[in-house]
């Protein structure tokens, strides 16, 4: 089996191991981004564009790694707009580690009952980090 360019369409399968993600997952995201528009093929088979995949790793990143809630990145797309996610080696910082931003971030996306407060996200994020060194361990066995 050939290895495939990084232009060319992938399977949900694909998809699904390359972002260990479970495609129930990316299903349930294609119902939430409008944005995610795979192709769909004979018998519904479904091919994702290299697009759909970058901004497939930017919503799990805020999902994941920022505690974003799903409404908490509608509302960044929405304000936005997917470029920021799309660019997400270069302009995560955005999102994340620049305390100005966070700052501009609370103000302009506030999350209302969805937000957590700093000490419990920090809490979250070291457990899920702890999870993420298990899971490797775990992959190296």
């Amino acid at each position: 089996m050939s290895i495939k360019s990084p232009e060319a369409f992938r399977t949900i399968s694909e998809v699904s191991k390359d972002l260990s993600l479970p495609q129930h997952v990316l299903r349930f995201w294609e119902t939430k981004f409008a944005q995610i528009k795979p192709i769909k093929r004979g018998g519904g088979r479904r091919y994702y564009r290299p697009e759909d995949i970058e901004l497939l790793k930017g919503i799990k990143y805020l999902l994941y790694h920022d505690g974003y809630t799903i409404r908490g990145v509608q509302k960044v797309i929405k304000e936005s707009g997917t470029r920021k996610i799309l660019k997400k080696e270069s302009n995560i910082n955005f999102f994340t580690d620049n305390e100005n931003n966070n700052n501009d971030h609370q103000e302009h996306f506030d999350h209302g009952s969805h937000s957590i407060s700093e000490t419990k996200r920090k809490k979250l994020m070291n457990v899920l980090n702890d999870l993420v060194t298990l899971k490797n361990k775990l992959n190296q066995e």
